[in-house]
């Protein structure tokens, strides 16, 4: 029987609700999610680690993501550049995901545009899809896609978080 993995749980009062910081034993982010998803986040992690494959225990501060959060949202935006993230997905949703990161602070992309940075033009849909599959938000910068005609369009942590988190960063919406 394979091993466990151990994660580290922790949770960051935020001025947008309080967030869950889920890291592993390298320190490497495996999830951020808001309290009143936890459910959601806990299924996603179900998916990418295998149901009962994984252990959560409390701890403060794990690899210092927790601060590095914190920093985040008292102003220090590039902070999120240099966070180590650990994802597991399908290549097309790792690809998109390694898209989002490469969205730079204070802007937006659509969904078609995100699409066709990874090469596929087509799949606009499929990168909507992967980018609500997105274990750690705000790291993995999901809010900073928007529709094509310029709205507001889905954020699993809530539009109007969504909305908080690009003024926060810059945007003028």
């Amino acid at each position: 029987m394979a091993e466990l993995l151990s994660l580290q749980i922790d949770r960051l009062p935020t001025p947008i609700g309080e967030l869950i910081v889920i890291a592993d034993p390298d320190g490497k982010l495996r999830a951020i999610d808001w309290t009143d998803y936890e459910a959601r986040m806990k299924q996603l992690l179900d998916r990418f680690c295998g149901k009962a494959r994984y252990t959560l225990t409390q701890a403060r501060d794990p690899g210092g993501l927790t601060s590095a959060m914190r920093r985040y949202f008292k102003g220090d935006i590039a902070v999120l550049r240099g966070l180590p993230v650990a994802t597991n997905g399908t290549p097309f949703q790792t690809s998109i995901w390694r898209a989002l990161r490469r969205i730079k602070d204070g802007t937006t992309i659509s969904y078609a545009e995100l699409a066709a940075r990874i090469g596929k033009p087509k799949a606009v849909r499929a990168a909507g899809l992967a980018n609500g599959q997105n274990p750690i938000s705000i790291v993995v910068p999901c809010h900073r896609v928007i529709g094509s005609n310029g709205s507001l369009t889905g954020y699993g942590g809530g539009l109007s978080r969504k909305q908080w988190l690009l003024a926060h960063e810059g945007v003028s919406l």
